[in-house]
């Protein structure tokens, strides 16, 4: 096994009466790009911060790259970079001074401190952008720059905080293919989005967290493997009788029908061959229909299936 970079044990967090974190354990490996999902409000950034000794807690214990983790370890911390939702980069100061200056907080060496802002600036692509100044940035190029200022140390273990929301999608490529170039560099990455096709994208494990405990753990694959559906036949269909989807019902591993709008959605809890059943099934009723669709789960029905499909605050 790879050796552990970030190991959290029975972690409890308390706002006086609500418990943000409720004995929550974590196993980060050298190497992983760690996805961290969970609705809002289900305890993801109270965990960054707890991990990176910004918020005390109640109980439990925190390690990173083998070590307690505490409010003056500086130097642990200057392994670490953060790259948090909110833009966070001085108005007053360029493209490069920007950079510059958050490079500074770690890298006293000017000619080692120049070299590594100009190989951030050019891994993030602002080399045209150098002396511009954040408010006449894009969303897209401002992401850029966040990414930039958390980077620029070379540090082996990256918090990347939603970093492509509210990006166009060739900013969010650009950064996408940058977070797995700095996974390739050797950076360890802990990732939370929003998006999950992005987090089943790029990311080598995942966990499910919600109400502050961690509900599912795994490679996409395996979280997969954790649901009930299966597959997920659609067809266009103009008009079926109730006695046919009772038929339907019968069929191996069908667990619900529905019938709305025209579309036949059958839910699967397994087998094979599914789609060659129901076809043949609805030829020999002399039923007419039109497309059809046959889906695997996503990682979107897992992370609902797991956390529920009530909305948050």
């Amino acid at each position: 096994m790879s050796e552990s970079v970030i190991v959290v044990e029975n972690l409890v967090k308390r706002y006086k009466e609500l418990i943000a974190l409720d004995h929550f354990n974590l196993d980060i490996k050298k190497g992983e790009i760690f996805g961290l999902l969970g609705p809002n409000g289900s305890g993801k950034t109270t965990t960054i911060n707890c991990i990176l000794a910004l918020l005390k807690f109640d109980k439990g214990s925190i390690s990173v790259f083998g070590e307690e983790m505490k409010p003056d370890s500086y130097e642990l911390k200057s392994k670490i970079g953060v790259v948090m939702q909110n833009v966070a980069v001085f108005d007053e100061l360029t493209v490069y001074e920007n950079i510059d200056y958050f490079c500074g907080l770690y890298i006293s060496d000017k000619k080692l401190r120049k070299q590594y802002v100009e190989e951030a600036i050019e891994f993030v692509d602002l080399g045209e952008f150098k002396k511009f100044y954040p408010k006449k940035l894009s969303g897209g190029l401002l992401r850029r720059l966040n990414i930039a200022c958390g980077i620029v140390h070379k540090p082996e273990l990256i918090f990347m905080d939603e970093p492509t929301v509210a990006v166009d999608p060739q900013s969010r490529n650009k950064i996408l293919e940058g977070i797995v170039e700095l996974n390739k560099m050797g950076a360890t990455i802990i990732y939370t989005s929003h998006y999950m096709e992005e987090v089943e994208q790029i990311c080598t494990r995942i966990a499910i967290m919600d109400k502050g405990k961690n509900l599912a753990i795994g490679t996409t694959d395996e979280l997969k493997k954790m649901i009930k559906r299966n597959e997920t036949i659609s067809i266009e269909v103009l008009e079926i009788a109730e006695n046919i989807i009772s038929l339907i019902k019968e069929l191996p591993h069908v667990y619900e029908v529905t019938y709305e709008e025209k579309m036949l959605k059958v839910l699967y809890s397994g087998g094979k061959h599914n789609l060659i059943r129901i076809l043949d099934l609805l030829k020999n009723e002399g039923v007419s229909f039109g497309r059809v669709y046959s889906e695997r789960p996503t990682l979107n029905d897992v992370f609902l299936e797991i956390t529920g499909k009530e909305l948050r605050d």
